[in-house]
């Protein structure tokens, strides 16, 4: 369904940021650039936890009366649930306050549709390749703090291989949980395989951690050849035929599924 046009409302897009690699935020902004452009908002801005503008700041960039906060994150979890809430001084799904009503959603990472973006995105790294001879791994973080953490990538694998896609195999794997993504030769059945981080942003680990554990990098790298390491597909290593992209969040079409989460919203308060 098309989207109903908000001239009256503004729409905030929060990122996590990073003090350690500038590049982290270029997404948001990509996502926010992309969507002034198709002017379906009065405003629309980014603020982060990690950078400036912080969520603090936001309120006051603000001119309009009602604000879409769309959290730009892959998952529920501590920044969705406590986070963003605390620091925007939200108390539900909508919020009077300042002078203003503030709406919030869900975060972009939980919504259906990302599973369109996830196979598009393998086939664009790997074109031609069968997927009836792939394995398509979907790597996550992980994380002992948050069980929702891993909630979303477990949900699009089971989407994936409910969608016809027609991949041999459709797993998840985590940095730092099981199953550990240095064991993916071992896990993946096919010759050929397809490595999508479920990140927003190409952040260190996109660009140095996951190379390590991949076996594409002997050890972690220094930042300066950051996106080098995607354009060396495909990688033959450990008998397999190993295909790399960059994360999910950084492409532009991101900015649909900001636009759906509003919509779904505006759906289940109607």
């Amino acid at each position: 369904m098309p989207f109903t046009p908000k001239p009256h409302a503004a729409l905030l897009i929060v990122g996590h940021g990073s003090t350690e690699n500038p590049d982290s935020s270029t997404p948001y902004f990509e996502h926010a650039d992309e969507l002034r452009k198709r002017g379906l908002f009065a405003e629309v801005h980014c603020c982060f936890w990690k950078e400036e503008p912080s969520m603090r700041e936001a309120a006051y960039m603000i001119e309009a009366e009602e604000v879409y906060v769309v959290p730009d994150f892959i998952s529920e979890g501590y920044f969705t649930q406590e986070v963003i809430p605390r620091e925007l001084e939200l108390n539900g799904p909508s919020t009077e306050r300042g002078g203003k009503l503030w709406h919030y959603t869900l975060p972009v990472g939980v919504h259906p549709s990302m599973t369109g973006l996830l196979l598009q995105r393998a086939q664009e790294v790997a074109p031609g390749v069968d997927p009836a001879a792939t394995t398509l791994i979907v790597v996550g973080h992980g994380t002992g703090l948050n069980q929702n953490s891993t909630k979303a990538i477990k949900d699009q694998v089971e989407l994936i291989k409910q969608s016809g896609a027609g991949y041999a195999a459709v797993l998840d794997c985590y940095m730092e949980e099981q199953p550990f993504l240095a064991g993916w030769d071992q896990m993946a059945p096919t010759p050929n395989v397809v490595v999508v981080p479920f990140f927003i942003a190409d952040g260190l680990h996109s660009y140095q951690d996951i190379p390590v554990l991949l076996g594409i990098e002997s050890e972690v790298g220094e930042a300066a050849s950051q996106r080098e390491i995607f354009r060396h597909n495909p990688h033959h290593l450990r008998g397999k035929t190993l295909y790399y992209s960059s994360a999910i969040g950084t492409g532009r079409n991101i900015a649909d599924v900001i636009l759906d989460q509003v919509a779904d919203f505006d759906s289940s308060r109607s």
